[in-house]
């Protein structure tokens, strides 16, 4: 096999086993996510084959339709394994998709500001900032209940509350490149100046850039469930797993625990997994936290 920086850099990944075993819980989620209309016993999104009578079921319940609620039920007679897998599945969407538009948003505003300079950068850094002095828990609210609930909606809060990580990142980063003899031997060409932001500056960016993008997708992820529990995320008819936590807090206290015990657990399990794997990325890629 030939020795090429990716081959290093998975070879040094393998070699921490809790990394290793995160990546590997992450990869069995995304998959199982991916095909969840093959390995689920009902789909949870179609109201019409739900039925109340098997409401509330402890897990083990076999249910009207014939098959076996291994986690039981929830408030709207949701086998609450279908309903977690698919939950997952809408959680990934959410933070891949959020996590994908602030990244390439927050990395052009945060390169071409650090390029142009002046009173461009100093405006569009202090809005940065200014939004940064913010939780991104407040600011994702704020829209979100601004919009109304919907999938479109939440992607725009999530964005709107995640670029200027992506964007004060991107910035220092475009800053220190700016000042190399590339981007001067660039500019004597000449190219213009988009080309030298877009072909240039930001590729020699993207490696803090990718360690701000896995912490981010986790933190749309936890977002989208946050906002999901306080109502003002997806509709009730797109069960998320902040929805199914919200559906069986209520119950809580009348012994139902698994509503709501369940997929909290599947995802802090999904979230503590992604901040490990992007925890070790970000040791492999800045050199100032190797061990």
């Amino acid at each position: 096999m030939r020795d090429t920086p990716l081959s290093r850099f998975l070879g040094e990944f393998r070699r921490n086993k809790v990394a290793t075993g995160a990546a590997a819980v992450v990869f069995i989620i995304v998959l199982i996510a991916l095909i969840a209309p093959l390995v689920t016993p009902q789909d949870p999104y179609d109201l019409a084959n739900l039925v109340l009578r098997d409401a509330r079921r402890p897990p083990g319940y076999v249910g009207t339709a014939g098959y076996t609620h291994w986690l039981g039920t929830d408030s709207q007679g949701r086998d609450l394994l279908s309903a977690i897998i698919y939950g997952l599945r809408i959680s990934l969407q959410m933070g891949v998709i959020a996590g994908g538009v602030a990244f390439v948003v927050g990395a052009v505003v945060g390169c071409a500001a650090a390029y142009i300079g002046g009173r461009f950068e100093s405006l569009v850094m202090r809005i940065v900032d200014l939004q940064l002095s913010f939780p991104a828990i407040l600011l994702a609210f704020v829209i979100a209940a601004m919009l109304g609930q919907g999938r479109y909606q939440l992607i725009l809060a999530l964005i709107f509350a995640q670029y200027a990580y992506f964007a004060r990142t991107a910035h220092g980063a475009a800053a220190a490149e700016r000042q190399k003899d590339y981007v001067e031997a660039a500019l004597s060409i000449p190219l213009s100046p988009w080309r030298v932001v877009l072909k240039h500056i930001l590729p020699n960016s993207l490696p803090p850039l990718i360690v701000v993008a896995t912490v981010q997708v986790a933190s749309a992820i936890s977002l989208e469930a946050t906002l999901s529990f306080l109502g003002v995320g997806l509709p009730p008819t797109e069960p998320s797993l902040g929805m199914l936590i919200a559906n069986g807090f209520q119950y809580l206290l009348s012994g139902r625990y698994w509503i709501s015990i369940y997929p909290g657990v599947a995802l802090i399990l999904f979230i503590v997994s992604l901040n490990l794997v992007g925890d070790q990325i970000r040791d492999q890629l800045n050199p100032r936290l190797r061990r």
